[in-house]
């Protein structure tokens, strides 16, 4: 029998990687985007394009408009930064609040209406912008509290499973998987600020991992 998961499908590299490494072992996809008010939406349509590509089973866009609240370059009118030092501990503006929690528990509803006990995300800890809903800690803490939360899972013998296989690599290696898998990195977007034909900026903390990581590849981005 073919294992169900849920997956959050963003439109950018690491999201693409996690769907090719679901598929390669075994799982039936179900993917789940979010129109929630970004500046970069061009980033839903290369979404839209990922699931056809990838194909997925099914594909939702949820519609939540996190602009009503603001507090991110993403969802405000706060300059995106450009050429940080992506090492810097300091969570940066690009960071949206509570967003992998908003994003997980819309997953988990869905993953019990389909009767899906895997979800996948494409966090990561080495070669990211710093953002606390990224870390370890965070996914093994939401994974307790989604086991504490459903019918099935404190009725029966099911469990939920968060599952981040990308949580440990670098960049470099993440795309070197994607490669090995045969993903086509052209037909994502990784770009906090693109501008309105989904050309990269080359220079938000996205860019700069997304551009070393090709690099340490000895690759060209193939999205430029």
């Amino acid at each position: 029998m073919t294992k169900k998961a849920v997956l959050l499908l963003s439109g950018g590299l690491d999201s693409a990687t996690t769907c090719v490494i679901a598929k390669d072992i075994g799982y039936q996809v179900y993917a789940i985007s979010f129109d929630y008010g970004q500046r970069h939406k061009v980033e839903l349509q290369k979404a839209i394009e990922l699931a056809k590509y990838l194909d997925v089973k099914d594909h939702k866009i949820i519609n939540i408009d996190l602009r009503l609240f603001g507090g991110s370059a993403l969802t405000d009118n706060i300059n995106v930064p450009k050429n940080r030092d992506t090492e810097s501990e300091e969570v940066p503006v690009t960071y949206v609040p509570a967003r992998n929690t908003i994003f997980l528990s819309y997953a988990l509803a869905y993953a019990e209406t389909i009767g899906a006990y895997d979800i996948f995300i494409g966090a990561n800890i080495l070669d990211y912008s710093g953002y606390p809903d990224c870390r370890p800690e965070y996914l093994n803490a939401y994974e307790k509290m989604a086991n504490l939360a459903l019918s099935a899972t404190v009725s029966g013998d099911k469990k939920i499973n968060i599952k981040a296989p990308l949580i440990e690599l670098s960049k470099a290696q993440i795309i070197s998987k994607g490669l090995e898998l045969g993903l086509d990195y052209s037909k994502t977007l990784s770009c906090y600020d693109p501008d309105d034909s989904g050309k990269p900026c080359g220079q938000c903390d996205s860019c700069q991992l997304r551009n070393k990581g090709f690099k340490d590849n000895n690759m060209v981005d193939p999205a430029l």
